[in-house]
């Protein structure tokens, strides 16, 4: 290993153990030893290694770009809920993904972690009246990791996008904590109505691959959406709709579906 690299925080267990598989990975690994170091072992905390690794996956051919890293890392900095709700992604994706066999593994390389991560910097310059700068960033969102979400999206913690290709989110969609969704997912509106026009996703849901959600509808609190179905009116917490157009099938199979990840019907 390098030496003088910034130490472990016994405070932070999280950032401590993405450095100990990072540490791992490098003497494993040396065709890896300068992302590694960029990305995590020459960062002072878990916050500055999250820009750095966002800025690169947004940088062509994820080479670190200081431009995005001096836009990342302002955003990270000024507002600390950015890496916290970073950490809670973290956390749910090892509770409920099988694939996944540390916090380094989507933190390097699941690019739903890095959508949902990228959108909340997004959110921010969007929040303080910087929308271009805020398009940009969605924009280079949906060219790099086929997402497309705007950035006044409301978005919680929590959140498991897994697979990610192919989800799109509208400018009043909400997304609340502890949310479960696959891939090719659309939060859209059903028309070219303004104002408050697309959907609000509860606490525990789980939406299943290709089901598209259209229109200002609610999706209650842990509800379950069939994959590839087309839901156009509010679901009922604690339900289960599938079909097109979507229709009530029974109740939900846990009480948070999102946390077992039990698409049946």
């Amino acid at each position: 290993m390098p030496e003088q690299l910034p130490t472990a925080r016994p405070e932070d267990p999280l950032w401590n153990t993405l450095r100990l598989h990072a540490e791992k990975a490098y003497d494993a690994e040396p065709a890896m030893r300068p992302m590694l170091k960029d990305w995590v072992l020459d960062r002072e905390d878990f916050a500055r290694s999250l820009a750095w690794r966002l800025a690169a996956k947004l940088s062509p051919h994820d080479h670190h770009d200081g431009r995005l890293f001096g836009v990342f890392q302002e955003a990270v900095l000024a507002d600390a809920s950015i890496a916290e709700k970073a950490r809670r992604d973290l956390a749910a994706i090892l509770e409920r993904d099988p694939a996944c066999d540390s916090a380094l593994t989507p933190f390097l390389w699941f690019k739903g972690f890095h959508a949902i991560a990228s959108q909340r910097v997004s959110h921010h310059y969007w929040n303080a009246g910087r929308h271009q700068l805020a398009l940009w960033l969605q924009s280079l969102m949906s060219e790099v990791l086929a997402t497309d979400i705007h950035p006044a999206a409301r978005l919680g913690s929590g959140i498991l996008l897994d697979h990610a290709t192919g989800f799109v989110v509208g400018e009043t969609a909400v997304i609340e904590d502890d949310v479960s969704i696959l891939h090719e997912v659309t939060l859209g509106g059903t028309g070219k109505e303004r104002g408050d026009r697309h959907p609000k996703v509860r606490r525990g849901v789980l939406i299943g691959a290709g089901a598209k959600l259209l229109g200002n509808i609610e999706i209650g609190e842990g509800a379950k959406i069939g994959a590839c179905s087309v839901v156009l009116r509010d679901v009922p917490a604690h339900t289960s709709v599938a079909g097109v157009p979507a229709v009530i099938v029974g109740k939900a199979s846990a009480f948070n579906p999102a946390f077992n990840m039990d698409h049946s019907i």
